[in-house]
């Protein structure tokens, strides 16, 4: 599987965790996709913390408007009812509990729902931006990220990196499969299209809690 593909499998399964009236906030890079696999029939509302509600699907090439973009900087669609505000609002509804799922990349992540996604060694960056209030304020955390990088793993015991969050991962969607954070461990749910048990337990540290009866990624 390409990388191409790698991202197009992890974004269409994590837009089946969306439902109906669901306000959603997507993160830079990945995450921004799932934007294009909404299913039919259910009506969401993606917020974008740089001060928009309303977020379509990506534009056709040639037919940006450098007017509309998230907070990636990458250019967005709006769909009919979109509200455009300013940041102190913005942060008003993230803050307020009003997001019900935020959808995230992560560097790490580990078995007990630790995220590291803002520190990249050696990298000069300008801080963790609005990632530390999204995953504390919205009611459910999924990250969605490619399960290896440069084939070390990403899902750990413990992350190594500076945290943005402790204890607040509730998924893990990746190419290789659907990991659950509960109480008990991380419960592998699913697996990808061409993953097996073993290949996820190869490219991840992290202890798995493996069931009887794991699926298949439906998409």
């Amino acid at each position: 599987m390409d990388r191409s593909m790698m991202r197009e499998v992890i974004a269409k399964r994590v837009a089946q965790e969306l439902k109906d009236g669901d306000v959603v906030n997507l993160g830079i890079g990945l995450p921004t996709l799932v934007a294009n696999y909404i299913p039919e029939g259910i009506d969401i509302t993606l917020q974008s913390e740089n001060g928009f509600v309303g977020i379509g699907s990506s534009p056709k090439e040639g037919e940006e408007d450098k007017d509309l973009i998230n907070a990636g900087g990458q250019y967005v669609t709006v769909v009919p009812g979109a509200a455009f505000f300013d940041s102190s609002m913005s942060f008003s509804i993230i803050r307020g509990g009003h997001v019900d799922a935020t959808i995230l990349g992560a560097l790490e992540v580990d078995q007990e729902g630790n995220l590291a996604n803002w520190m990249i060694p050696g990298k000069k960056v300008p801080g963790m931006g609005g990632a530390m209030d999204l995953v504390v304020g919205a009611k459910k955390v999924i990250v969605s990220m490619e399960h290896t990088a440069k084939g070390n793993p990403k899902i750990l015991k413990k992350c190594t990196l500076p945290l943005t969050a402790a204890h607040q991962v509730n998924l893990i969607i990746t190419e290789m499969a659907v990991m659950e954070v509960t109480k008990e461990g991380l419960v592998l749910r699913e697996l990808g299209p061409e993953a097996t048990v073993a290949d996820v337990k190869a490219s991840t540290l992290a202890d798995l809690i493996i069931p009887d009866n794991i699926k298949r990624m439906n998409i």
